[in-house]
């Protein structure tokens, strides 16, 4: 089973002051619960240390991240990579009169059972953790 999310933002915040944190991998995976850790490995690569608590999935598992298409300022999608799962995340900034529009898209393919069941639960949760994070951007 693999799931598939689609979710649009509007934002009170500038397209510029996006792209900044929606490229930028470390924040990125700043507000996805089940992140734990993260690591550089490049420009535009790192690891995300994921747990997500599921009965055949007790420890930490690496999932290897990179983005594969950057067209700054408007477009960037990232893969990542596991024994676990495979996700793929896209986002695209559109500009409006009041600030942007986030077209968000993201599909994770389960390599461990319950993993599609956790997201499928729980995505909507992590892109309402994006949302605030940037909707914060536009009060700092």
């Amino acid at each position: 089973m693999t799931v598939r999310v689609e979710r649009t933002f509007e934002l009170d915040v500038p397209p510029e002051d996006v792209w900044e944190f929606i490229s930028d991998p470390e924040r990125r995976a700043s507000v996805i619960s089940v992140v734990k850790d993260y690591e550089r490995t490049g420009e535009h690569s790192s690891i995300w240390h994921i747990s997500v608590p599921i009965p055949f999935l007790d420890a930490t598992v690496e999932v290897e991240t990179e983005d594969v298409e950057r067209d700054p300022p408007t477009h960037v999608k990232f893969v990542g990579k596991s024994s676990a799962l495979r996700v793929t995340g896209e986002h695209e900034i559109q500009e409006t009169e009041t600030g942007s529009r986030l077209v968000n898209q993201f599909v994770v393919e389960g390599r461990v059972p319950g993993i599609e069941g956790y997201f499928k639960k729980n995505l909507d949760d992590e892109l309402d953790n994006l949302e605030d994070a940037l909707s914060e951007e536009a009060t700092a």
